[in-house]
């Protein structure tokens, strides 16, 4: 039409262009006012045909709770928590409530609030089209006259007839009330968490005193929990996220310029978190409960949970539970006695179903001086050596055995830094040669270092991943060697499960906390369903694992013949851990049908006493939950490990090439060379020595496949230098002289090597008695291999076979110089000679 009009314009006169221009504007202008009476009248039509069946909204303060959600231990016959049904409110006049608990939920929820009608349809447009694509929202979507509306008229139902009805009845209200009294309504409605529905039960919840009392550090922390009360509740994990959002509230306030810049600073650094008063209803496994309640609001929704009347069957033991708050309360009081360690906490699986069976999060719920109710259990924290059985596994899979041959000695590893890297054990000694299977049992650090590298950083974390560890270690190129010693963070009921895994020969299963859940009708929503779970490890490698982390006598060189890792009227299996500066004690351990961790320290990560080991601060916990949860069930046994043997590398069947007492001598003029001592060996030369082919694992197998061909050239390897430096310190260190590092000598000694100890003889000849002609011949000499014979000629004659002698010349031979000859020959067959003469 447009290009139509434009050519008539062009092809007339300009009077006649005037007057159709207007012709064609009249013919539009009716046109959209045609289409604006259409839209007004369609939403106008949509409006009548959904506002007929609107509640109300007369009946906003009308409200009532159907059922109070409990939740069950696994037999149903223990309530662990009741949501209780009856809301904790108590409604408050708009005066009563502090203005900064009014500005600081502005601020957050709705910030044009006292400007828009009810509605933002900008922000509505942009929630739709980021459900139609299926995208999170940036930034909620309904204004606090919205979100009244849905707590309090309508369902929790997610569609777009419920969002429809939402903004009409917004719209309604807006019309019906004023501004300060939709704000008052909204803060007697929404849920702050606790039980605690409005702004004055929230207030005397977390607070101890009522809405108007607030401070403004308090009002802003109080604004931040509607969004997500479990999830930010100041009694749950979440703590340093609500800190956060109360910072959020009030530097939006300030921009807003409720407060000051100055006002907003200082309420920052005010510890409000101190502030919170105990959380004292009744509660059974407090951590456990709090863990089940995030799952279900975060599942089905916090309205569903607080008003909907579900039942809620864990898999807790409830059994199983009071013995593990007993052993952390019990050991944990002499921790912090003897190891300034405050709390600890434990959790205890069924590996052959992944099920939770009991879960203390800390030593006391209740105890804010030590942070009792957040929970550790699902706080990222080192694991110390308790991560090495990961790493040995890996190796194991790549082709390594429980016997293969390391050196635990004083090592310096190399780092793409450039740093020096020299990893000690607890004690600072060296204990040279060991096989990985005491190795890992007795938890020693340069070892297991070699071994994460001989199996690699990225494996092992899959392997470690595959296990079950799901939260963290999810930046592999992150991390070094230190990894072995815990250089990464993992969760403790990660752990757990993981270790699960070794306890089912190598079958893993995902986390379990819910048998079942039914709707207030009976309705099951959910319910477990037993699988067979996945097989990520073949059982030959778990049971080489499993073989080294229950034996008491491997461990015992470094933890003692009685530590309470022992076991000796079931299989048990245990690993320690303990991090830098003794900041967390571990112990994880378990039986093919019980698998238990506990973990021992601070929570503000302060260190504990020296000494303060995983063997000292959680293992006895473990020990006294384990033989409690144990008694009276059938003792069961672990896969049985079968040692490999003729695999032709000695280094993986732990054997060490060494010749003892081998006679040699060393070879003159060489250093450190000998050859085997026979008859050209002068006996004072001889000597006993040990001979050891020794060398890093490097010189005998390529790192990634050690059953194959040695390297050809095992320097090659970035390692191989400081790894062979530290074996061969070792050896000149802990043996001495009597010990020679390389292989003995082949071949006999060589005439020709010692050549110096050829037999040497020097003359001498005087006149003894002129008138007598008498000479004296005297021959010194030095045989090295013994004097077989010496003999001594005059003129040519044999006189004497002594090395000195008095001899008459005969008087037909006085007038010539009288010539004379000394002939030695030693016990090998070297001869030497020496002649003289004298005259009278």
């Amino acid at each position: 039409m447009l290009n139509r009009f434009k050519s008539f314009v062009r092809s007339n006169k300009p009077n006649v262009v005037q007057n159709d221009w207007k012709r064609w504007l009249r013919i539009l202008g009716k046109v959209a006012l045609g289409c604006l009476i259409a839209g007004v009248l369609a939403v106008l039509g949509v409006f009548a045909y959904f506002a007929k069946d609107l509640p109300s909204p007369g009946k906003v303060n009308q409200r009532f709770v159907i059922e109070s959600t409990k939740i069950f231990d696994r037999t149903g016959n223990h309530i662990l928590y009741e949501v209780h049904g009856e809301e904790k409110r108590t409604i408050v006049p708009f005066a009563d409530m502090a203005e900064t608990v009014r500005y600081a939920t502005i601020a957050l929820e709705d910030q044009n609030f006292y400007s828009h009608h009810g509605v933002q349809l900008t922000s509505v447009i942009r929630a739709a089209l980021k459900d139609v694509l299926h995208q999170k929202a940036a930034q909620g979507g309904s204004t606090i006259t919205q979100q009244f509306v849905k707590n309090s008229l309508l369902t929790s139902e997610r569609s777009l007839v419920r969002k429809i009805k939402e903004l009409i009845l917004a719209i309604e209200i807006e019309l019906k009330f004023s501004k300060d009294e939709i704000l008052e309504m909204y803060l007697n409605e929404i849920p702050y968490g606790a039980n605690s529905y409005g702004v004055e039960a929230g207030a005397r919840t977390f607070f101890g005193k009522s809405a108007k009392e607030l401070t403004l550090d308090e009002a802003a922390l109080l604004a931040a929990l509607p969004q997500a009360p479990s999830y930010l509740s100041p009694f749950g994990s979440h703590t340093d996220e609500l800190k956060i959002r109360q910072e959020v509230a009030l530097d939006r306030m300030a921009k807003a310029g409720y407060i000051t810049e100055q006002q907003a600073e200082e309420a920052k650094q005010v510890d409000v978190l101190s502030k919170i008063q105990p959380f004292r209803e009744k509660i059974d496994a407090p951590h456990f409960v709090m863990y089940i309640k995030e799952y279900l609001e975060s599942k089905y929704g916090q309205q569903a949970v607080e008003q909907g009347g579900l039942k809620v069957y864990t898999t807790l033991d409830w059994d199983k539970q009071q013995f593990a708050e007993k052993a952390v309360q019990d050991q944990g009081e002499k921790n912090k006695k003897n190891w300034n360690a405050s709390n600890a906490a434990l959790v205890s699986m069924d590996p052959k179903t992944g099920q939770i069976l009991a879960m203390v999060g800390s030593r006391d719920y209740f105890d804010k001086s030590i942070d009792g109710q957040v929970n550790v259990t699902i706080r990222p924290r080192q694991p110390g050596s308790s991560f090495k059985p990961y790493v040995y596994l890996t190796a194991f899979q790549k082709g390594y055995t429980p016997e293969t041959l390391l050196y635990d000695v004083e090592t310096n590893f190399s780092t793409d830094s450039g740093k020096d890297y020299k990893p000690q054990d607890y004690d600072g000694k060296f204990r040279g040669p060991v096989k990985m299977k005491e190795a890992l049992a007795q938890s020693l650090n340069v070892p297991a270092v070699k071994t994460l590298y001989l199996a690699g950083v990225k494996d092992s974390i899959t392997t470690a991943k595959r296990m079950g560890i799901v939260n963290g270690l999810n930046k592999p190129d992150d991390y070094g060697l230190s990894l072995v010693l815990g250089g990464g963070e993992v969760q403790l009921l990660d752990h757990v499960n993981a270790f699960g895994t070794f306890a089912t020969g190598g079958i893993a299963h995902k986390k379990v906390a819910i048998m079942k859940v039914e709707d207030s009708k009976g309705t099951i929503l959910e319910e477990y369903v037993s699988d067979a779970g996945e097989r990520v490890v073949e059982e030959k490698y778990i049971a080489m694992v499993d073989h080294i982390l229950s034996t008491n006598d491997y461990r015992a060189p470094v933890f003692g013949a009685n530590s309470p890792l022992r076991s000796d009227n079931r299989p048990m299996a245990a690993k320690t851990g303990t991090t830098n500066e003794f900041r967390d004690g571990w112990t994880v351990g378990f039986t093919p049908s019980l698998v238990t961790g506990v973990w021992a320290g601070n929570n503000n990560n302060s260190a504990m006493r020296v000494g303060a080991d995983g063997v000292n601060v959680a293992a006895p916990i473990w020990r006294a939950y384990m033989d409690q949860a144990l008694a009276n069930t059938a003792v069961e046994h672990f896969p049985k490990y079968e040692e490999e043997k003729d695999l032709n590398k000695p280094v993986l069947e732990g054997k060490l090439d060494i010749a003892k007492d081998v006679k040699v001598c060393e070879i003159p003029k060489e250093d450190n060379e000998y050859c085997l001592a026979n008859e050209y060996c002068p006996e004072k030369e001889r000597d006993k020595k040990d001979f050891g082919n020794v060398h890093t694992i490097l010189w005998f197998v390529k790192k990634d496949d050690p059953r194959g061909e040695a390297p050809e050239k095992p320097e090659s390897d970035p390692q191989f230098k400081n790894w062979e430096k530290g074996v061969k310190d070792w050896y000149k260190k802990e043996k001495g002289k009597d010990f020679v590092v390389g292989a003995p000598p082949e071949k006999e000694c060589k005439k020709d090597d010692f050549s110096k100890f050829l037999p040497s003889v020097s003359l001498s000849v005087s006149v003894a008695d002129a008138a007598a002609f008498k000479i004296s011949v005297s021959a010194k000499v030095n045989a090295s291999y013994g004097v077989k014979s010496v003999e001594i000629f005059v003129n040519g004659k044999k006189v004497a076979s002594t090395s000195s002698t008095s001899y008459t010349v005969p008087e037909d031979e006085r007038s010539a110089p009288i010539s004379v000859r000394v002939e030695v020959e030693d016990k090998n067959g070297n001869k030497a000679s020496a002649s003289g003469s004298e005259s009278f």
